[in-house]
This record gives structure tokens, C-alpha cells and sequence, in this order.
């Protein structure tokens, strides 16, 4: 009976998806982990559509996540492993790698925009800035389909230096967009220091912000402050038709979330003819 339970038990691991078993490690044993798969290989990104507001048909650009795949080969998102090791060289190891794939996803699929997301640290990384350099260097017309996201927090910790970055490689074609939009400490004063395209209005404002008069005036306060910067505003994390409709008739430009797809690192598009998008 013992030896059964136990079995049952191992099997009860195996079968665990990778997300519920790295909740269980600890910092150290994350990074081991995020080290093995850079060694070994096992990085995707897995890709999931932005669409256009006004014909959900319509992809505007896609957004390239980065995952490590466990030793199955399942994937495991970002938000379980990027806490820990963003603040080590291992996260700008997993920039490089993130951007080195995404810049070869663009030049396998000409029809398509990516965003990429990265951190201000890596701006001083001379890895992931020859990744940059030399790929564009090669083939500039990419920089006018590539997207770099960056976070509220990520971007006030080097706000000179991520500022001059953006308006060196917007001036490149490269596209710029703020992650996690309203999440952070960012001023609307010093919004205006930096170069966005994209602002994109954190989930958190968004989700079942058709029943919550809160989340309603504080999204419609972002989108204002968008528009007034004549920039496009994606809303995230949109997972029912009820908030894509109120989102569409507060006039947000672009939405992101499962209501249109889930994260996937085997899209239909990547191995195949892609039709171009909006």
C-alpha cells in the first residue's frame, strides 16, 4: 500500500504542470534551472495577438513572451522565473536570447510586427546591444517592425539612459512600448521625458472593468493621457467579450488578452506563408 501511495505520488509530480512545480523552488534553484535551459537550448517565445479594436480580425502585431521549456519540453511563462533572476547577468542572458529570436522571427515572416519585451539593464549589456546592432546593421528595414516593450519599473530605474536609447533607435524605425501602463510610479510629467509609441494599460485596470466604475474612470484617465500623447493604447489582458465591447466604446486602440488568444509558442503563422497584418 506505502509503495503504491508513493507511486502515485511520483506520478502525481510528473503529471504537475511546470508553473505549479516552480512555485515550489526556491531563488537558487530557479536560477539553476533558467541556466540549464540557456545552456541546453530549451528558450521559446511563445506569441500572442494584439488586435485592432475596431475588427478583433485585424492583428495589429504580435507580442513575443519569452518561456523556458521544462526538461518535457512544456513551457513555462516568464512571471515564474523573470523575478528572480532579473536583477543577475542570467536575465540579460534571457534579453539576448528573447531579442536574437525575435529579430529572426521577423526576418522568417516579413508580414509581421513583434514586440519584444526587455529590460533597462540590458541597454548596457554589450551582448544584447551587438545583437541589436549587428542584426540591424544587416537588415535596417526590420527596426520599422520590431517593438521593444519595457515596464514602468524597469524604465525608472535608468530613466536618462533608457530615454536617450529610445530616441537613438526610434530614430532607427524601432517602435517603443510601456508595459504595464498606470501599474507604476511613472509621473505623467516624466512620460513625456520618454519616447513611447505604445502605452499599454495594465491588466489590473482592465479586467471586469464593464461591471467596476473604478477601473472604468481609471482606464478612461490612461487612455486620455494616450491620446493627448498621440500615442496608440493597447488595454491587456482582455479575457471576455464584455470587456472587449466596453473597451472598444471607450476608444482604447488595440486589445491583448485571452479573449484573442492565449500565449502559444506554436502558432499556425510560424510555419507557414504569414498574411500580412494592419
Amino acid at each position: 500500500m506505502l509503495q503504491t501511495e508513493r507511486n502515485r505520488a511520483d506520478v502525481d509530480r510528473q503529471d504537475a504542470d511546470p508553473v505549479s512545480q516552480t512555485i515550489h523552488l526556491n531563488d537558487g534553484q530557479v536560477l539553476q534551472m533558467v541556466r540549464d535551459a540557456l545552456r541546453r537550448g530549451r528558450l521559446r517565445l511563445a506569441f500572442q495577438p494584439v488586435v485592432m479594436a475596431a475588427n478583433f480580425d485585424r492583428i495589429g502585431f504580435h507580442e513575443g513572451l519569452i518561456r523556458v521549456l521544462d526538461p518535457a519540453g512544456r513551457p513555462i511563462p516568464a512571471a515564474s522565473f523573470m523575478p528572480a533572476v532579473e536583477a543577475h547577468e542570467l536575465g540579460r542572458e534571457i534579453d539576448c536570447a528573447s531579442l536574437a529570436m525575435g529579430l529572426q522571427v521577423l526576418a522568417a515572416h516579413p508580414g509581421i510586427r513583434l514586440s519584444i519585451n526587455m529590460s533597462a539593464r540590458s541597454i548596457g549589456y554589450a551582448k544584447w546591444m551587438r545583437i541589436l546592432r549587428s542584426v540591424l546593421s544587416e537588415t535596417p528595414e526590420l527596426g520599422e517592425r520590431l517593438i521593444l516593450e519595457i515596464t514602468e519599473r524597469s524604465a525608472m530605474l535608468l530613466p536618462d539612459i533608457v530615454s536617450s536609447f529610445m530616441r537613438q533607435w526610434g530614430g532607427r524605425g524601432v517602435s517603443f512600448a510601456l508595459d504595464d501602463y498606470g501599474a507604476g510610479t511613472l509621473s505623467i510629467p516624466a512620460l513625456h521625458d520618454f519616447a513611447f509609441d505604445i502605452l499599454k494599460i495594465d491588466g489590473s485596470f482592465v479586467r471586469g472593468i464593464q461591471r467596476n466604475k473604478r477601473l472604468q474612470v481609471i482606464s478612461a484617465s490612461l487612455l486620455a493621457v494616450s491620446k493627448q500623447m498621440e500615442t496608440l493604447c493597447v488595454a491587456e489582458s482582455v479575457e471576455s467579450p464584455a470587456e472587449a465591447a466596453f473597451l472598444r466604446a471607450l476608444g482604447v486602440d488595440m486589445l491583448q488578452g485571452f479573449a484573442f488568444g492565449a500565449p502559444t509558442v506554436e502558432p499556425e503563422w510560424l510555419h507557414a506563408a504569414m498574411p500580412k497584418t494592419a
